[in-house]
């Protein structure tokens, strides 16, 4: 009786091989074929997989984006006055601002100089600059309408802002910088189909309204009542002392923005109404703090949120 000797398979230790080489090998491996550690089908299967994937994957982000911009108005906002983040009180601004490198600063400071002015008048003609030029808007042209408080304008026509005449504060006049005198120009903010609660009634102002200005619009009242529906502003000196030293102020072409520039609506060509604001004869060589506030019935005044008002300084060396 023979028996069968059990056959071992015995496992051969793979051969040593240096870190340089093995490095090689992953490289590219010529007894297997592979690169990378793949061989050429491989990458191939591989490659397709994932082409396959991101292109879907694309086309999937690509279809939700185009629904999402079906429930879009490119010039109506899905959220307006209350249901919006910037809500129902505009606030306030102001130009010439600063240079961009101190853009936190609220300061005007200058000297009699040209150089010393320029930085200014060279602000004030880049913003005023779509004002002069209605090219430069797009859209700006035959929609523009001259309008008037009798004259509102109609359905897609936009508001002319004519600039040109408001002496002393013009581009040709250095807005009156080199006089020691300058302006300023003030504008309310965009909020889309906001319309103003004017205080056209000069018996009900309120009892912070300045009485410089409940003055004007009584003789507004007086004199010419279609001209009530108007957003009132006011300049002044903050403190007893600023609202000395800030001396005689003067609006042009008028003290408020028009009540046929609202409800804004984003009509192709609209510019916001602008107020320029004439110091006359500031103090020189002081620093006078001055406050902005615009007046309608559903304007707030909250300074920490630049609502209804702006501050500035202004000091002319």
């Amino acid at each position: 009786m023979t028996t069968d000797k059990p056959s071992y398979e015995y496992y051969l230790r793979p051969p040593q091989i240096g870190r340089w080489r093995s490095f090689r090998l992953f490289l590219y491996n010529p007894e297997e074929g592979q690169i990378f550690g793949r061989t050429g089908p491989s990458w191939a299967k591989i490659g397709l997989f994932y082409f396959l994937f991101y292109v879907v994957l694309a086309a999937l982000f690509a279809i939700c984006l185009w629904v999402f911009y079906q429930t879009l108005d490119p010039r109506i906002p899905t959220w307006q006055l209350d249901r919006s983040i910037i809500g129902t009180s505009p606030g306030l601004g102001f130009r010439p601002m600063p240079p961009e490198d101190n853009v936190e600063s609220t300061l005007i400071w200058y000297g009699g100089s040209k150089g010393d002015y320029k930085v200014w008048t060279d602000s004030l003609d880049q913003f005023l600059a779509v004002y002069k030029t209605p090219g430069l808007t797009p859209g700006r042209g035959q929609n523009i309408h001259h309008c008037d408080y009798d004259k509102p304008p109609k359905e897609g026509q936009v508001c002319n802002v004519d600039i040109k005449t408001w002496k002393p504060c013009i581009q040709e006049n250095n807005y009156s910088y080199h006089k020691s005198s300058p302006c300023i120009f003030i504008k309310l903010n965009k909020i889309y189909n906001w319309v103003p609660a004017f205080y056209n009634d000069s018996e009900n102002l309120p009892d912070n309204m300045p009485q410089d200005l409940k003055d004007h619009i009584k003789d507004v009242a007086a004199n010419n009542s279609i001209e009530l529906n108007t957003v009132w502003v006011s300049c002044q000196g903050e403190n007893p002392a600023d609202k000395e030293n800030v001396g005689k102020i003067r609006y042009i072409p008028r003290r408020g923005f028009p009540g046929y520039f609202y409800p804004y609506q984003n009509s192709e060509g609209y510019l916001s109404p602008i107020v320029a604001i004439h110091f006359e004869r500031p103090q020189p060589g002081i620093l006078i703090n001055i406050e902005c506030r615009a007046w309608a019935k559903n304007i707030e005044h909250n300074r920490h949120d630049r609502l209804g008002m702006v501050h500035l300084e202004l000091m002319i060396d």
